[in-house]
């Protein structure tokens, strides 16, 4: 991945990661609808004599096997798209590993925490200002584009 679709990725870190969690929990719903078994008991008689009263238990599955298809299929959308934004999500984070330790904290700041500049500033302390923070930010993305 170069720099350029990471910044890309960067700014999509957020969103990618919340899909995946809501992609899992979807996936663990559909599970679980695939497992649903519905029992029932009617009353019925004997076939042969005595015709004496019996009660019959019956359980089955709720959907049909087109239901299942498409469960099938809706499952299979649904894990590839956890396994892109999964992938998505590491590459960000291996690149973030790479990157100064100050900039790491700036963009953990920013752009996942959404802090403003001032609050980024007062969290790196040092000294730093607002704007010298923001214009560290822009001049690091920047670089090697």
């Amino acid at each position: 991945m170069e720099k350029a679709e990471i910044i890309a990725a960067l700014n999509d870190y957020i969103d990618a990661k919340e899909l995946y969690d809501e992609t899992v929990k979807e996936i663990a719903r559909l599970q679980r609808r695939k497992g649903t078994v519905s029992q029932d008991s009617v009353k019925g008689s004997m076939q042969e004599f005595p015709y004496a009263a019996k009660n019959f238990h019956i359980a089955g599955i709720v959907y049909s096997p087109e239901d299942d298809s498409k469960l099938r299929q809706d499952e299979d959308i649904l894990a590839e798209r956890a396994r892109t934004t999964g992938e998505t999500r590491r590459k960000v984070e291996m690149y973030i590993n790479r990157i100064p330790a100050r900039m790491q904290r700036i963009i953990k700041y920013k752009l996942f925490e959404c802090e403003t500049w001032e609050d980024v500033a007062a969290k790196l302390g040092r000294k730093a200002t607002g704007e010298s923070v923001k214009k560290e930010y822009q001049r690091f993305m920047e670089q090697d584009k």
